[in-house]
Order: structure tokens, then C-alpha cells, then sequence
């Protein structure tokens, strides 16, 4: 019997559990069903490392060759590296993986020609209704493979992109933790011709998973590497996921940086060679950010979370970079594409151009206490949406926008967002908190999960990632009002 497809089509990718919710059959005919979408004669396919990947990824193949469409092979790569290659051979691509889930999952990420997203209204939702129906026969003529190597010219090109300013004034030392992942495959590839001295954590490719957690913003994952980070004196440290488009950043104390602030780092090597540009930036950044990109004579805009959504933005308003708070940076030279690599290298040009440490440099862009992500397991999340929207509502100063879930922002400089997972189950909400300082924050987020947990039951596991916080209110930041006062909101939208 076949799976359905709509268990696995996602707001911006495909993603499921391997043989339970994808497997060949389906992936198959998703790679029919992108032939007709993106009506090329040739698509480049590449993977990641989990055990599932080769074998999805030939059945992948086989439903583009049956439609006697050509396929490009570039094998074990990053995501980064299916960006590149779609761009460089201008062809749409798929790269099979699931980036930081766990090793039962897998997934497909498509693009069209030179790295043009596909997302939920880009083309997924078409993709879905193909898969549901029955596979067009097959073409007259079977399409043909051809294998091509990536990695030295993608290598080539981001070393292109981040060349230091001027002559390096030190040799950085660099501490990488690619968890067994594609960072193993292309960091050596590419940092092993610069001045840097790399300290390698879990550089062999491995699809076990073999590191605790497969998410590089959980503290477990970055362990070893902020241990390293201070035993070895390094001047940075960074961590990698699964599939090496996201770059976490620590600084010489062993440190993590936080995402926005490794942004406005970003922001200002784009903006000094293009001034007044925009610098997209998704709902759940921190405030800082958009205020460094004003100072830096830039044009801060907000968008939805997520790869799709950051790479629509970033063309629209031809910006230069794109930040997420779960360590995503978008490039605008990069054909607007995310890669975690590139991220690293600006780091490493930034810091080989002065004696600075890496917390000097950004240390003046930390205004705000932003609390880490905080995952709840909820039975209906959009009627949880509109109950915290009807308490938020009615207070003074409040506003509410819907642009990405549900973000309040309150007239004492605290926000939070509040919106269903796009990557994992669909009964989670993801929660984000910011405030002027730690008390109105964990007091913010007491309050907000109180309304949430109401009817909520709870994750499947802990989110080791979130500290505990207070369960009494603040006046400062009180959410709570009278039930009879609550008004009725329209639906969301």
C-alpha cells in the first residue's frame, strides 16, 4: 500500500520517518512528479549521509529517469553543495536528507534552477497532489546518469566569497564539530588551504548518529566542542548539523554566540561592499539585529522561518543576507542560498583582520535576553494559537501579528512568537521569548506556557535546551486577564 504523501510534504520540504511515512515508492514518485513541476531536461540529486539516504535517493532518480528526464549525480554532499551545483550547472536539484532529525528520518529539499526554492506555495503543493495520483507512464525514452564531483569547486567558490580583508594580521585557531556529519566531508575540503588551524571533533561521516542530539543549538550537541574550545586555548569554535547548512558559533570562552549576533557580524561585511541593501531576517530574531542593520545603514526585513520563505524574501528585496535564529545565514552572492560553511568562513576573515576576540566583536550587538526555543506538545495547536491571542489581545500596548504563527509584541521592549512546527510533528508549537532583561523573560515565558499547557500534553522528550523558569507571574509582563473579557478573534489565517 502506498504511504500518503501529505504525512511527509511539509511547509517548505519533505520530511518523515524512513518505511513509515517515506519510503522508495514514494520517493520515487516525488521524483516523477518534480519533472512535470519543473519541466527541465536534467535535475542534479545529491544526499546526505544517513544509511537511508543512497537508496531513497536512487528511487528518487529512478521516477525523474522514467520520465526520461536526465540526472545529474553529485553523491555524499552537503545541502550547501546541492545549492551550488544547482546554480553553477543551472539545473533544479533534490537533496535527500533531513538535516538535524534523527537518523529514523529522511527528506528531500528541491530547488529549481540556480537554487530557487521550492516551498508550500512554490510548488510542494503541486508536488503533493502528483503524488497522490497515479505516476504518468513512462516516457519513450528513459532518461540517462551522469556522476559528477562538486566538492573542489564548491570549495573554490565560498573561498571566493569570504576572502580575508586584506593581509590576515594571526593565525586562527578553529575547534569544528561536524557531529558525523557532511561537515566531516566538505570543512577539510575547503579550510585546508587557509591559514587556520582546525581542531576536528566527529569528522567521520556517520550515519549512525553517533553524537548526542543531531542539533547543534542543543547544548548537549556543543559539549565537547565548548570543552575543546577552552582546553585548547582556540580562538573560535563551530558546530555544524547534519547536513552542514546551519553554523553554530562559540566564542573563545567556550561561549555559544547567539545567532543574531553572529547576523549583525554578517551584516556589516555585506553592507560595507553593499551599503543600504536589505538584510532579511525571520520573526524570531532578536530585536537587536533589525537595530544593528539601521545603524549599518541597511534595511532590515522580517519573514516566515524557514528555507523557502528566507529565499523568497532575500530575491524580492535583492538583500544580501538572511539570518534565522536556529543558526541559518542566507547570502545574496550565494544566489540567495543558506550555507553554513560560508557562515564560518566571514567568522574566520572577520577575526584573522584583528588581534580582536571573537566576544569583542560581539559583544556590543547583545542588548536583549533571548531565552532558547522551548517545544510544546499540544493536542490542537491552532485553537492554542487563539487562546493566547485572545489574552494577549486585550491588554494595552499589545500587537499581535500573524505573519509566522502568532508573535505579541509588548510596549516594554518584550516580544514572544508562538507557531506550529514545520519540520517535525504536527502537534508541536514552537515558543520564542525576548525581553529587556532574564527576569522579564522567564516570566514571559512562564505565562505563556501556562496558557499553552492549559490543554497541552506534553513532548515526547524534554527540550533540554530550555532552563527552568519561574511559574509566577510578573506584573511587567503579565498576560493574564478576566476569561469573561477575552474577545472573539477571527480565524486564523
Amino acid at each position: 500500500m502506498m504511504r500518503d504523501p501529505a504525512a511527509v510534504v511539509r511547509a517548505y520540504d519533505i520530511r518523515g520517518v524512513v518505511d513509515e511515512e517515506l519510503d522508495e515508492e514514494l520517493a520515487e514518485r516525488f521524483g516523477a512528479g518534480f519533472v512535470g513541476l519543473v519541466d527541465e531536461p536534467e535535475v542534479v540529486v545529491g544526499h546526505d549521509m544517513r544509511h537511508s539516504s543512497p537508496r531513497l535517493a536512487e528511487a528518487f532518480v529512478r521516477g525523474v529517469l522514467g520520465q526520461g528526464r536526465d540526472v545529474v549525480r553529485i553523491g555524499l554532499a552537503s545541502t550547501d553543495m546541492l545549492s551550488y551545483a544547482s546554480a553553477a550547472l543551472g539545473r533544479p536539484g533534490a537533496m535527500i536528507t533531513a538535516s538535524h532529525n534523527p537518523p529514523e528520518y529522511n527528506g528531500i529539499k528541491l530547488c529549481r534552477a540556480h537554487a530557487a526554492p521550492v516551498g508550500w506555495g512554490t510548488g510542494l503543493r503541486t508536488l503533493l497532489d502528483a503524488a497522490r495520483t497515479p505516476p504518468p507512464a513512462p516516457a519513450a525514452r528513459t532518461g540517462t546518469v551522469r556522476d559528477r564531483p562538486m566538492l573542489a569547486a564548491y570549495g573554490d567558490h565560498l573561498l571566493s566569497l569570504a576572502a580575508p580583508d586584506g593581509v590576515p594580521v594571526r593565525r586562527v585557531t578553529a575547534v569544528v564539530e561536524a557531529g558525523g556529519g557532511m561537515a566531516g566531508l566538505t570543512v577539510p575540503a575547503v579550510l585546508g588551504g587557509l591559514s587556520v588551524d582546525v581542531i576536528p571533533l566527529n569528522f567521520t561521516v556517520d550515519g549512525t548518529f553517533p553524537h548526542p542530539d543531531a542539533d547543534p543549538m542543543k547544548p548537549r550537541y556543543t559539549a565537547a566542542l565548548r570543552a575543546r574550545v577552552r582546553e585548547a586555548r582556540a580562538d573560535v569554535g563551530f558546530a555544524f548539523d547534519g547536513d552542514a547548512d546551519r553554523c553554530v558559533v562559540v566564542d573563545e570562552h567556550g561561549e555559544t554566540v547567539p545567532a543574531s549576533a553572529v547576523g549583525t557580524l554578517l551584516a556589516g561585511r555585506a553592507l560595507a561592499r553593499q551599503p543600504g541593501a536589505a538584510v532579511v531576517h525571520s520573526v524570531v530574531t532578536s530585536r537587536s539585529l533589525a537595530e544593528e542593520v539601521t545603524v549599518l545603514g541597511g534595511r532590515p526585513v522580517r519573514s516566515r522561518v524557514g528555507h523557502s520563505y528566507m529565499k523568497r524574501e532575500m530575491a524580492r528585496h535583492r538583500a544580501v543576507l538572511g539570518v534565522e535564529h536556529s543558526a541559518h545565514y542566507y547570502f545574496g552572492d550565494f544566489w540567495n542560498a543558506d550555507s553554513g560553511l560560508l557562515a564560518a568562513l566571514h567568522v574566520l576573515a572577520a577575526l584573522s583582520a584583528t588581534p580582536a576576540p571573537v566576544s569583542t566583536l560581539i559583544d556590543r550587538r547583545t542588548r536583549y535576553t533571548t531565552l532558547p526555543e522551548t517545544t510544546i506538545g499540544v493536542a490542537d495547536p491552532d485553537e492554542r494559537l487563539r487562546e493566547v491571542a485572545r489574552v494577549a489581545s486585550i491588554l494595552p500596548g499589545n500587537v499581535c501579528d500573524w505573519l509566522d504563527g502568532l508573535t505579541v509584541h509588548r510596549p516594554d521592549g518584550a516580544w514572544f512568537n508562538l507557531r506550529p512546527s514545520n519540520t517535525e510533528s504536527r502537534g508541536l508549537l514552537r515558543l520564542n521569548v525576548e525581553a529587556p532583561d532574564a527576569s522579564a523573560a522567564r516570566s514571559l515565558r512562564a505565562e505563556v506556557l501556562a496558557l499553552v499547557e492549559a490543554e497541552a500534553t506534553p513532548p515526547a522528550a524534554p527540550d533540554p535546551s530550555a532552563s527552568p523558569a519561574p511559574r509566577a507571574p510578573s506584573a511587567s509582563v503579565s498576560l493574564t486577564a478576566p476569561a469573561s473579557r477575552l474577545p472573539r478573534l477571527p480565524r486564523l489565517p
